[in-house]
C-alpha cells in the first residue's frame, strides 16, 4: 500500500507537469497578444474595481512568475510585474480574474468564505502530512515502533488531514472557475478586448483553471489511498 502512495504521487505529478507546462505555453503564446486598447494589467484591474464600486482594495506589484493573487486579508490585487505592466491578452486575462476573486469577496460569494475558513486548518493538516507521511514511509519499521493501536491513530490523524486538504482542492474549484467567469464576463460586456483577443484570454484562464483540477483530483486519489490503507490494515 506504501507503493501505491509513491505511484499515486508520481502519476499526478507528472501530471501536473504536464498542465504546468502547457499553461506556461499558453500564457507566453498570448503574451504575444498585444491588446488594441493598450491597457495595461493595473489599468484593467483598477478599471474592472470602479466598474463594481470596489474602492478599498489596492492594485500591488509582486516579484515572480505567474505569482498573482488577490489576498482577501488586507484587500489587495496583486500582480506579477509582467502582469502588473504588460499589455497583452494574457495580463489581461489573469489581472481580471485576480480582481475577479476581490468581486466575490465584496459580494460576500459564499464558496470563497467557506475557502477562507478552511485556510487555518489546511495549514495544520499540511504540517500534520509531512510529518505523518514520514512515519509511514518508515512501513514496517512504524508498526514495530508504534504498535498496532499507535499505527491505526497515525492513519486516522492522517485521513484526518487528507480530507481537510482534499475539501479545500474541491472547495477551491468553484472559487476559482467563478472568477474566471466573472472576468471573462466583465471583459466581454465592457469591450475590454477584441474577439481575438478575448479568445485568447479565455483559453489562458482555461488552462490556470486545469492545474486547480489536477490539484483537487490529486488530493482525493490520496485521501481514498488512505482510506483504503485503513480498511485493508488488518
Amino acid at each position: 500500500m506504501i507503493i501505491l502512495i509513491f505511484i499515486v504521487g508520481g502519476i499526478f505529478s507528472l501530471i501536473g507537469m504536464f498542465v504546468s507546462g502547457k499553461l506556461k505555453r499558453k500564457f507566453k503564446l498570448y503574451s504575444q497578444i498585444q491588446l488594441s486598447n493598450q491597457m495595461s494589467g493595473a489599468e484593467i484591474a483598477a478599471k474592472m474595481l470602479q466598474d463594481h464600486d470596489i474602492n478599498d482594495v489596492q492594485i500591488t506589484s509582486v516579484r515572480g512568475q505567474l505569482t498573482d493573487h488577490y489576498n482577501p486579508v488586507n484587500k489587495t490585487v496583486n500582480l506579477s510585474e509582467v502582469v502588473y505592466n504588460e499589455r497583452n491578452a494574457a495580463a489581461a486575462a489573469v489581472a481580471a480574474h485576480e480582481v475577479g476573486h476581490a468581486v466575490q469577496h465584496a459580494t460576500a460569494y459564499r464558496w470563497i468564505g467557506l475557502r477562507s475558513k478552511l485556510v487555518p486548518l489546511v495549514n495544520i493538516s499540511a504540517k500534520i502530512l509531512n510529518i505523518g507521511n514520514m512515519i509511514m514511509f518508515m512501513g514496517a519499521g512504524a508498526l514495530y515502533f508504534f504498535g498496532q493501536g499507535g499505527f491505526e491513530t497515525i492513519l486516522m490523524v492522517l485521513i484526518a488531514a487528507n480530507v481537510f486538504m482534499t475539501s479545500f482542492a474541491l472547495v477551491t474549484l468553484p472559487v476559482e472557475f467563478d472568477a474566471s467567469n466573472r472576468a471573462l464576463a466583465w471583459m466581454k460586456d465592457k469591450n475590454i478586448v477584441t474577439q481575438g483577443e478575448y479568445a485568447g484570454s479565455a483559453d489562458a484562464l482555461k488552462w490556470a483553471g486545469m492545474t486547480y483540477v489536477v490539484a483537487a483530483l490529486a488530493a482525493l486519489a490520496n485521501l481514498l489511498v488512505y482510506l483504503a490503507m485503513f480498511l485493508g490494515r488488518d
